[in-house]
């Protein structure tokens, strides 16, 4: 018997995406730019750094200025994309609806809210250990992030999960190539905060992957109504089919 292996419209749009995906970190962007949001606002603090650098004196780490500054930049793109992972997994928890997704999509995504929250302070942690200054303010976070939150509005689940694979997809694609370079300038601390953070995208991705793969125990009513008799049963099923 020949296996059945549909994919899904979801996965193709994905990984289609993917192929097209060409994240670059912004090394260059370090300091004030008065074309960030947050950097130009009069008030009165003391300045003691400012954004997206490192201190000279090396902040207690034992690495040169250059490596912990390169490694700072990079992790704080993360902390940006993981930040808008986290907003869109919000919106996507609040809208969960359906048989299959008011309860367990929506503890689904609870899940993968609470591991965002805590991958953002890891990364975060680290670009303050290494001397620099996270990214606060939500909209340079966004500006500064190599994943954008999707528009605006109320769209399917299967959209909305769709979305959040790519979004995962990026991630640990951006995750390995930092990782790759922390190897090679020795910086073993940034190595294992982000292998430990990798390991759980690719696990959030994986549960994303599986929810949106074929098969599923829910397929609608329209073999129950269906003038024709279509039931499904247990055969190949037009994944285009609005009903499943």
């Amino acid at each position: 018997m020949e296996p059945t292996n549909i994919v899904p419209n979801e996965i193709k749009t994905t990984i289609a995406n993917m192929g097209n995906f060409q994240g670059e970190f912004n090394l260059d962007k370090s300091g004030f730019n008065s074309n960030m949001p947050g950097h130009t606002s009069n008030h009165e603090m003391i300045l003691r750094q400012p954004p997206r650098t490192v201190k000279k004196e090396g902040a207690g780490i034992g690495l040169p200025y250059e490596i912990r500054n390169e490694m700072a930049l990079m992790l704080d793109d993360h902390m940006c994309a993981l930040t808008v992972a986290l907003h869109q997994y919000n919106k996507h928890h609040w809208l969960s609806e359906g048989a299959e997704g008011f309860i367990s999509l929506h503890d689904l995504l609870e899940e993968h809210i609470e591991m965002t929250s805590k991958h953002i302070d890891m990364v975060g942690e680290r670009v303050a250990r290494l001397g620099g200054v996270p990214t606060a303010h939500p909209v340079t976070q966004h500006e500064l992030s190599y994943i954008k939150h999707e528009v605006e509005g109320r769209y399917s689940i299967r959209g909305f999960l769709r979305n959040d694979l790519e979004h995962e997809l990026k991630l640990q694609d951006m995750m390995r190539k930092q990782i790759k370079r922390a190897h090679e300038l020795e910086d073993w601390g940034t190595v294992e905060v982000l292998e430990e953070v990798l390991l759980d995208r690719e696990d959030l991705g994986y549960h994303l992957f599986s929810v949106l793969e074929d098969d599923t125990l829910v397929r609608g009513m329209e073999h129950l109504i269906s003038a024709k008799n279509n039931k499904v049963g247990d055969a190949v099923v037009d994944n285009t089919n609005k009903l499943q």
